[in-house]
């Protein structure tokens, strides 16, 4: 029998992927097959795998040049990639053909235990980071010329440990003398200068030249990271820089018994790209992260600018080469780099520069939290960044002039939109008003969000300049999080639907005719059982807890602060501890809560409630009285790598958000992508997935943001707790030595103070709320049948939340790109094929 193209193809990329892992083995490594550990393997097998993912990305970028692609350039102070070799098997069409090659010798390594070796790591904090990820997967699939910038961290976020419960955090050094994914382009190094002062000349027409001189210089080396889009049609690439010196040590000052400073300068500027946030708790901390943005952008914009001028010399042809998203206000500094670019290096003029600036520049929001809008004194820009200051304090006359024509003398409304506040010591510059004035698109990241975003945040930028905002929900990529995090369940829906739902996920909508088919719901549940034992023996390798798989897995994995509430959380697992060991009152169904996510190392009061949380796991889990009926874990040191195992696993996802403070979440689309049913404040992307998924399928408790404004300025939680008997034994729970036996006996009464007294984030108010749709979810979860139904209709009505969407939204509304008429969500498959 004639065999077809496809079959074909597999066989020569079966043979080709052999030859090339047993080469590597042989040359590389320098081993024999059988002597090689996991890790050589991994090695081996990546290196293989990324010969197919170079190819693609040469061809990839010879067909942007020869369409003369305009480029879209993502910049983010963070990216949380994950591991990549499985991914990048799976969008290569190589994870089936790996598992079938037998080679000779080769020790007795699963690939699962391969694929386990590879270091996970955290360039990110959550949301932010793994967002920038999926949209960068996302453009790589739909064929976009899209690549991301960033710093290649040394030191990822931290590695998180428990102490007697309490956070510790220690270096994650990912960063080792190889790693296969990361291609060093030192041919491609920039230079930047920091520090100095400016200098002002008269050239021979009279106009006024500024030089900035006495700089100290640093260096941005790139590193590329393959990026390879769904088939592999496509690899882009994220481009991370290390900051380097060109004094790596001074032999004379060594000599003269100088030896710290010899290498003295080499420490401080490479300091520059060693980790990820730094703490800003003190003043060299702040200062180091202004450096940090400054390096990232100053590379990524000179690195656009190289580009662009291989091909060009005229910059008004700029807006229509490139495009630049600026993910939240970290790089927004990047505004004023090119100005200064535009303006000292290239030398046109202020009202052209601005011009072409403003059309090459868009700003996405994420924060509705005022004090979390970034902020910077201006004597740190006078210190470091002096002519960038000279360009902000430009931007700001200029744009005030105009603010002045529209608002006259508003002093309120024109002291908010200034990006310029305050005066001498203590004037400071607002990012994310400069990432306003200089973007020509503003947008959201939710619908209630980017309202919030145009009414409550930035109501005066919107009465300026209504038609630069735009609302794009967030979205998650499929590959990732359903194709690759959950095989099994993947496999299941191709079964049934054909595969065509890994790049158009909408498709996922058929399973809404399996909701009800016993043999489905079977299949269905078999796989969450699956996942869950999985986990079970994760968490119990992890935190030494043995949990039931049988019990309702109820999870809150996400970055610990107040506004999310982890803290109103671990009060209702509080409750129910009470219920048993007092009233004898068992939960209807076993629970376990899992708990996970890192709190800043200077957030004094977010540790404080991660030591509430496993000091309360710890009484929980030994006390007899209460057996398998209720458990609670905290898995430390959350990453990609441990959300692939939790999210499959999970049966109830926590988004209890205090309502209008979360911008979207995106946690929330991928527990519903995995088939977890959700209990969630009306706020963020969750009213959207309520909407989607279905009332009945989604369980809504809490006050609205509209409620919550308007009780704000007479809310009392002492007059709650006092009225609450459910509320008080709680609260004087948490206030005794219950949870703090051995330890000082009032270590969280700084909780229970906070709640009594202030309660910024209506944990009271919503809290007896809270616990009855925990109830409803309980009685909910003893039908199987019912829930797994439910589940099912969630996973069918996801996919609007594909990133491939929100990567298409921003490609026409605002990049305003071409997408190939077959990537493009919402149509008729067959007929995008036809096309």
């Amino acid at each position: 029998m004639k065999k077809s193209k496809l079959e074909i193809s597999e066989e020569m990329n079966k043979a080709r992927l052999q030859l090339s892992i047993e080469h590597y083995i042989k040359y590389f490594i320098g081993k024999r097959v059988c002597e090689i550990t996991k890790e050589e393997a991994l090695y081996a097998i990546s290196l293989a795998v990324r010969e197919f993912a170079m190819d693609s990305l040469y061809s990839t970028m010879a067909r942007y040049n020869k369409n003369s692609s305009k480029r879209v350039y993502y910049l983010s102070i963070e990216y949380l990639i994950g591991r990549s070799l499985e991914n990048n098997l799976h969008n290569l069409g190589l994870y089936k053909i790996l598992k079938e090659i037998k080679i000779k010798d080769f020790p007795d390594f699963s690939i699962e235990e391969i694929f386990d070796t590879e270091y996970d790591p955290a360039l990110g904090n959550g949301g932010l980071g793994r967002l920038a990820a999926c949209y960068l997967d996302s453009m790589a699939s739909l064929g976009i010329p899209g690549f991301g910038y960033g710093i290649n961290y040394q030191f990822g976020l931290f590695k998180q440990k428990f102490e007697n419960g309490w956070q510790v955090e220690q270096a994650d050094a990912w960063v080792s003398d190889f790693s296969p994914w990361e291609l060093g382009r030192p041919d491609r190094t920039v230079t930047i200068p920091l520090y100095g002062h400016v200098e002002t000349y008269k050239d021979s027409n009279g106009k006024d030249t500024y030089v900035w001189t006495n700089t100290h210089t640093l260096y941005g080396v790139p590193y590329d990271f393959p990026i390879v889009g769904y088939n592999g049609k496509s690899v882009n690439y994220l481009r991370l820089f290390s900051a380097k010196t060109n004094d790596e040590f001074d032999i004379d000052i060594f000599n003269n018994g100088g030896y710290i400073e010899a290498v003295e300068d080499k420490i401080k500027t490479e300091s520059i790209s060693k980790v990820l946030y730094p703490s800003d708790a003190i003043e060299a901390g702040k200062a180091l992260r202004l450096s940090q943005q400054y390096f990232f952008v100053s590379c990524a914009i000179q690195d656009i600018f190289r580009r662009f001028l291989e091909k060009h010399s005229d910059f008004k042809k700029f807006p229509k080469q490139v495009c630049i998203q600026l993910n939240d206000t970290h790089p927004a500094l990047a505004i004023a780099e090119m100005m200064r670019l535009f303006i000292d290096v290239y030398g046109q003029e202020w009202e052209d520069a601005w011009n072409i600036v403003t059309k090459v520049f868009a700003y996405t929001n994420h924060t509705l939290l005022p004090e979390a809008l970034e902020t910077w004194p201006a004597k740190y820009f006078a210190r470091m960044l002096p002519r960038h200051l000279q360009i902000i304090y430009e931007i700001n006359r200029r744009f005030m002039e105009f603010a002045k024509e529209r608002f006259g003398n508003d002093n309120e409304k024109l002291s908010k939109v200034s990006i310029v506040s305050g005066e001498g010591d203590n004037q400071i510059i607002r990012m994310a008003n400069l990432s306003i004035v200089g973007s020509f698109s503003v947008n959201g990241v939710a619908r209630i969000h980017s309202e919030l975003l145009k009414n409550s945040l930035v109501p005066e930028f919107y009465e300026l300049w209504p038609e630069k905002f735009i609302n794009i929900t967030n979205g998650i990529t499929p590959r990732r999080w359903l194709l690759h995090a959950n095989t099994y369940l993947a496999s299941l829906i191709s079964d049934k639907i054909g595969k065509d739902w890994i790049g158009h996920l909408e498709l996922l909508e058929k399973l809404s005719d399996y909701a009800k088919d016993p043999e489905f719901i079977h299949k269905f549940s078999k796989i969450k059982k699956i996942n869950k034992e999985v986990f079970r023996q994760e968490v119990f390798k992890r935190c030494n807890v043995a949990i039931a798989t049988q019990s309702m897995f109820i999870v809150q994995a996400k970055r610990i602060h107040e506004y999310k509430r982890q803290l109103m959380a671990i009060l209702q697992v509080i409750g129910e501890y009470l219920a048993i060991v007092r009233d004898h009152a068992r939960p209807v169904c076993p629970k376990t809560y899992i708990f996970a996510g890192k709190a800043a190392p200077s957030y004094t009061f977010a540790k404080l409630i991660i030591k509430l949380i496993n000091n309360v796991a710890r009484v929980i889990n030994n006390d007899p009285l209460v057996g398998d009926s209720l458990k609670v874990v905290f898995v430390p040191d959350y990453k990609v790598s441990v959300a692939e195992m939790l999210i499959p696993a999970t049966d109830v996802s926590l988004q209890i958000s205090t309502a209008g403070f979360e911008a979207s979440g995106t946690s929330n689309m991928k527990f519903a992508l995995n088939g977890a049913l959700t209990v969630g404040t009306y706020d963020g992307a969750n009213i959207e997935i309520r909407e989607a998924v279905g009332k009945d399928n989604f369980f809504l408790f809490g006050l609205k943001e509209d409620e919550i404004r308007k009780m704000r300025p007479f809310y009392n939680p002492r007059k709650i707790y006092e009225e609450s008997v459910y509320i008080q034994r709680i609260l004087n729970a948490v206030n005794s030595n219950l949870f703090c036996e051995g330890e000082n006996p009032i270590l969280f009464k700084p909780i229970f103070d906070e709640l009594l007294n202030r309660d910024y984030y209506f944990i009271l108010a919503d809290l007896e709320a809270f616990n009855k749709v925990m109830k409803k979810a309980e009685h909910a979860y003893l039908n199987q049948e019912k829930w797994t139904e439910m589940a099912i209709k969630n996973v069918a009505k996801m996919g609007y939340f594909s990133s491939d969407r929100s990567v298409w939204e921003y490609a026409t509304k605002i990049w305003h790109l071409d997408v190939p008429v077959e990537a493009q969500p919402w149509m008729d498959l067959e007929e995008a094929k036809s096309a």
